[in-house]
């Protein structure tokens, strides 16, 4: 993993800090902290990021996006 792929997935995590457990919320600031003082991360530190990405980001699949973008574009204003 590059550092700019730390970085980026510190900056897509930092949207679900309210969510999560007091254990990763620590473990959390402590990589945020590693982050902003440029550090690379070593091994342990970069499973901790992979696993807390795999819990606290949602990815979007193909099929969520159309059904959104038909919500956007229907006639009627796209109200539900």
């Amino acid at each position: 993993m590059t550092r700019s792929e730390q970085h980026k997935q510190i900056e897509e995590l930092k949207s679900s800090v309210g969510s999560m457990s007091r254990e990763d919320r620590y473990e959390f600031d402590m990589l945020v902290k590693r982050d902003k003082d440029d550090e690379d991360l070593d091994s342990v530190a970069r499973e901790t990021l992979r696993r807390l990405a795999e819990r606290y980001i949602r990815r979007k699949s193909r099929q969520d996006v159309e059904e959104m973008w038909k919500k956007l574009t229907r006639k009627d204003g796209g109200s539900v």
